[in-house]
């Protein structure tokens, strides 16, 4: 016979039998000050209306910046933002996201940059990088696509992988070269000579303008 806490009777089917001991969260619970601090209700709806499953088709770089956008929503006296993240981060997950955050050790977790860096490093890897940094270097303009829908496209791609590590003028560079030569000439006219004679700001601002009068010139045709 075997006696637990308090001398209490336990048989060998209580040792075998599921409990809840030692079962915790891996993200700490990061002291906080205020004793009446809670998580609404109606933040955690918001926060849940854009789970992140993390399936190949998600974005967990788009789904970081869309939970920052409704934490940003919250602001306490005395209750660090790490706290409310923290807090409120497994409630933007589901599915294999979910089972992953849980499957990590205890309390190992005990920042919010700690977290970021889990995440991306599992559910955007270096070998996916690699896909999408190609992409980008080696973008081109389609058959039949617009000057606005190829910019559209190309931005989409630097912002699905915003550590391409490209610089600016890097940037520019492969989106000129991939257009086709009539769009370019059109971008150099514009620019007064060639798009290379401008400062990196310069001609990145003066592609977005030409690429929003494009869209602008499509609609009122159409």
């Amino acid at each position: 016979m075997d006696a637990g806490a308090g001398g209490q009777r336990r048989t060998v089917r209580d040792f075998i039998t599921p409990g809840v001991q030692g079962i915790s969260s891996s993200i700490a619970r990061l002291t906080v000050e205020v004793n009446n601090f809670e998580l609404r209700s109606t933040l955690i709806s918001m926060v849940q209306q854009s789970q992140f499953g993390g399936s190949p088709m998600e974005d967990p770089n788009l789904h970081l910046l869309i939970f920052l956008e409704v934490c940003d929503t919250l602001k306490l006296n005395e209750v660090s933002t790490d706290a409310i993240r923290l807090r409120l981060f497994p409630f933007s997950l589901k599915d294999k996201a979910w089972a992953w955050l849980h499957s990590l050790p205890p309390d190992s977790i005990r920042t919010w940059d700690e977290l970021t860096r889990a995440l991306l490093t599992k559910f955007l890897p270096s070998s996916k990088t690699i896909i999408l940094r190609n992409q980008i270097t080696t973008f081109t303009q389609r058959e039949d696509e617009s000057l606005f829908e190829t910019w559209e496209r190309f931005t989409d791609l630097l912002q699905f992988c915003p550590h391409h590590g490209l610089q600016k003028w890097m940037i520019i560079q492969t989106f000129y070269n991939g257009v086709t030569q009539p769009v370019r000439s059109t971008i150099n006219a514009v620019a007064g000579g060639t798009l290379m004679n401008k400062t990196e700001d310069e001609a990145y601002n003066l592609i977005e303008e030409i690429t929003l009068s494009n869209f602008q010139w499509s609609t009122e045709r159409g």
